[in-house]
């Protein structure tokens, strides 16, 4: 069990801000540590009890009404009308002694899930999942660090069309050690891949790798910045098999080459254009196959029938695919690959069906690289919040999540972190795999929002000087917390 330690100085920074820190302590009986295993269940039953309740209908309201005829509510009455992007409910927490707090948000979704911008003391923490709900519920938003003092949370209309009943606050009792071991699920995985995960394990909670989507996104990084991401993040998109017959050339296993020749980590997502059924007109164009509106492909019909046309170009396409994945295992490279991302968004084919073909698309892509084409340099990362997704701690190495909150909200996106650490049970490494805005290192540090690792999406989140500011981006990549290429050291032979 490896205890978390907070680096240069990170200490030092919480004792600042009046949180408590825990230094090492010997190693423990059983009985010691089965109690101290017990403790955070306890301490949480405690602070949920100690919660404070913030009615929304007695906040200042912004374009949004109060309401009473919905039964279940508490107060008086709950605030609804979020159908405009201003539309927002404030509310102040006065006399607060400060310190981190869990805030829970008490809601209504009768017309599906939905997301609220999440705003304390008129600064941005992202955006909120309020899960469907036709009758009032809760969601955890993760932690907020309060000042002494006066302090305001705002719920601001994001993807709007729900009901906000009240907020409540606790204080957030210490995160216990994480128990991330580093053990690849692949029982043969290669060296390297096996190294990189020990290094990833062995950074976790002390600092965040800095990463960037696109070759010429990196690029814009080293010309502007005067240094590099650690993680280059790559995409076999052009690789489908849909797309090569229509010319296509993929170049980005290319580029993982040449990136490894200077040192850098190597991540992969695959933007999969549908095997067949590309509607390919205007709007839903042949090259925009990937997306659930731009395919006729049912991805639950085609894995029910093995026998099936679609079925068998699933598996060519991923046999394509590994013929690509087997290129950088024979240099020696580890992928951290992540594949079917953002599934239970729907917005793509291999999620348009809901979790179980999801899922069991996962298994047989697993099934298929490791044990037909004997790929071990892969490191499988899902990349979907919510349990019922998620296919199980046999195929994945790490859980992630991609965010993008407003523009020039630097956030720790604690609430999305927390989710994670709960879905990997504290036994997975849990990354930022995409993101707008990059976090805050400083809010990172003090809310422990131990993301392993970022990437940054290409283009203009990067380089329009909105998404991330410039000074950002300098706070950002000088951090002592963030590990850039130069920095990286051997990552293929960590602790051999």
């Amino acid at each position: 069990m490896r205890m978390r330690t907070l680096a240069r100085g990170g200490l030092a920074a919480l004792a600042a801000l009046g949180l408590a820190v825990t230094a090492g302590t010997p190693a423990a009986t059983a009985e010691e540590e089965s109690a101290t295993e017990a403790a955070p269940a306890r301490a949480a039953a405690e602070a949920a009890e100690a919660a404070e309740v913030y009615e929304a209908e007695d906040g200042e309201l912004v374009g949004v009404d109060v309401d009473n005829t919905a039964p279940g509510h508490s107060g008086t009455g709950y605030v609804t009308g979020f159908d405009e992007e201003s539309d927002q409910v404030t509310l102040t927490i006065p006399d607060s002694p400060g310190g981190l707090h869990d805030l829970t948000v008490h809601y209504r979704t009768p017309n599906g899930q939905k997301n609220t911008v999440l705003q304390l003391n008129g600064s941005g923490m992202g955006e909120i999942t309020l899960p469907e709900s036709a009758e009032f519920t809760t969601v955890s938003a993760g932690r907020v660090l309060l000042e002494p003092g006066t302090n305001t949370v705002t719920l601001r209309s994001g993807w709007g069309w729900y009901e906000i009943d009240a907020i409540s606050l606790a204080p957030a009792p210490d995160r216990p050690p994480h128990q991330v071991t580093g053990e690849p699920v692949n029982p043969d995985a290669s060296p390297e891949a096996r190294s990189l995960l020990a290094y990833l394990t062995d950074h976790y909670g002390e600092s965040i790798l800095s990463g960037q989507q696109d070759m010429a996104s990196l690029q814009w990084i080293e010309e502007n910045l005067g240094t590099s991401p650690a993680i280059a993040g790559l995409d076999m998109m052009d690789y489908s098999p849909s797309r090569v017959e229509r010319g296509t050339v993929g170049v980005d296993v290319d580029n993982a080459l040449a990136w490894d020749e200077r040192g850098g980590i190597t991540t992969f997502v695959w933007h999969w254009n549908a095997p067949s059924g590309l509607i390919d007109e205007p709007g839903r164009e042949w090259y925009r196959g990937f997306y659930t509106d731009a395919t006729t492909f049912d991805v639950e019909a085609a894995l029910a029938d093995p026998d099936s046309e679609d079925y068998r170009l699933l598996l060519r396409d991923i046999d394509a695919i590994s013929a690509e994945l087997q290129r950088l295992e024979d240099a020696g490279i580890p992928v951290l690959w992540r594949p079917l991302h953002e599934a239970e968004g729907g917005w793509f084919w291999w999620g348009a069906k809901g979790p179980e073909p999801a899922k069991e698309l996962w298994r047989l892509m697993y099934q298929r690289m490791t044990e037909v084409h004997g790929l071990d340099n892969l490191i499988w990362i899902w990349n979907s919040v919510e349990p019922e997704w998620y296919p199980g701690d046999d195929v994945v190495d790490i859980v992630s999540a991609d965010s993008y909150p407003p523009a020039g909200d630097y956030g720790p996106l604690s609430a999305t972190y927390d989710k994670l650490v709960e879905l990997g049970q504290d036994r997975k490494l849990v990354a930022l795999t995409e993101c707008g805005p990059i976090p805050d290192p400083d809010l990172l540090e003090a809310y422990q929002a131990d993301w392993s690792w970022f990437v940054t999406w290409a283009g203009e989140f990067l380089t329009d000087g909105v998404w991330n500011s410039r000074e950002h981006l300098e706070h950002v990549y000088s951090h002592p917390n963030v590990i850039t290429l130069d920095e990286v050291g051997d990552f293929k032979n960590h602790g051999r």
